[in-house]
């Protein structure tokens, strides 16, 4: 493994596949009261989040605590960070206290700096460009339901957000087939999409039209039509989002064994009808709970070289 895991072009397949084999085997030890050594004993990791968050920060936490390590929660409007102390500078103080960082910020720039002038492994929490964690957490909850990501479609559907951004590179490392179907003024970053496409062969395809990307795929999936910071053009993306939403009708056109995926939270009967988020094809909770078991795969990789 390296050092950081910034965005998903960080890893290769067999990280990928190598994270979510032990996240399984992590979550299904837990289920069985399996007894397992604490290897993170003595480690602490740092969470220094910007943004609002409930399933990354407590997944975090509750995965460091279960193999036996401390979180460490830290606000940069409480420390010198919000007096402009250069990261460089608290980058390297960090290191000499802590043995990994997780940070949930908007800029991935800022993120990278922190690797950059960081000893210690720096995770991607969340930034407006990436969310790699979640979905190598959805990739292991799509395993557990699939056996294996071979040979599926995957559909995402909405907005070309930091989500749909970590769902391409995860394409273009892995193989399988990704359709984006967005609003042309919402299409996910060409630079990201470029990279993808000139780095593998995978098929990742960009659409406008829902329909086409749902019909025959294997796994749907979906985020909130406003991410954090743009919850003032919600009224306008309801209008331009509406042919977008995860309903049962447009359900009818994917695979009849096909899996919904929403990392949450979500507003219900806006991207997502209720009765789909509720209904039989729905994993959204087990991808919830997979967000820890994938996490401890992480911090155990990483810190416990």
């Amino acid at each position: 493994m390296i050092k950081d895991i910034l965005s998903i072009l960080d890893l290769t397949r067999e990280d990928m596949d190598r994270l979510i084999e032990r996240a399984i085997e992590l979550k299904k030890n837990q289920k069985a009261g399996t007894s397992m050594k604490k290897p993170l004993e003595g480690k602490t990791l740092g969470l220094l989040f910007d943004k609002h968050s409930t399933r990354t920060r407590l997944s975090f936490e509750a995965a460091m605590v279960q193999l036996g390590g401390v979180p460490v929660y830290i606000s940069s409007a409480t420390t010198q960070i919000a007096r402009n102390e250069p990261v460089r500078d608290t980058a390297r103080v960090i290191s000499r206290y802590l043995d990994a960082l997780a940070i949930r910020t908007y800029s991935q720039e800022l993120l990278e700096q922190y690797g950059a002038h960081a000893d210690i492994p720096v995770i991607n929490a969340l930034t407006d460009l990436y969310h790699p964690c979640q979905v190598l957490s959805d990739l292991m909850t799509i395993v557990e339901n699939k056996g294996s990501y071979d040979g599926l479609t995957v559909a995402w559907l909405g907005d070309g957000n930091n989500m749909a951004h970590s769902w391409i590179n995860a394409a273009s490392v892995a193989g399988f087939k990704l359709m984006l179907a967005c609003p042309e003024p919402y299409f996910p970053d060409k630079a990201v999409l470029d990279k993808a496409v000139n780095m593998t062969s995978s098929d990742i395809t960009l659409l406008t039209d829902p329909v086409k990307a749902v019909t025959g795929a294997d796994v749907i999936n979906t985020d909130v039509w406003a991410s954090m910071g743009k919850d003032d053009e919600l009224e306008e993306r309801k209008k331009v989002f509406a042919p977008y939403q995860v309903n049962a009708d447009l359900l009818n056109h994917a695979d009849e064994n096909a899996i919904v995926l929403h990392c949450l939270p979500a507003h219900r009967d806006e991207e997502i009808t209720d009765e789909v988020l509720e209904g039989f094809r729905s994993v959204v909770w087990e991808q919830a709970e997979n967000k820890m078991h994938m996490h401890k795969a992480i911090l155990e990789a990483l810190m416990g070289r």
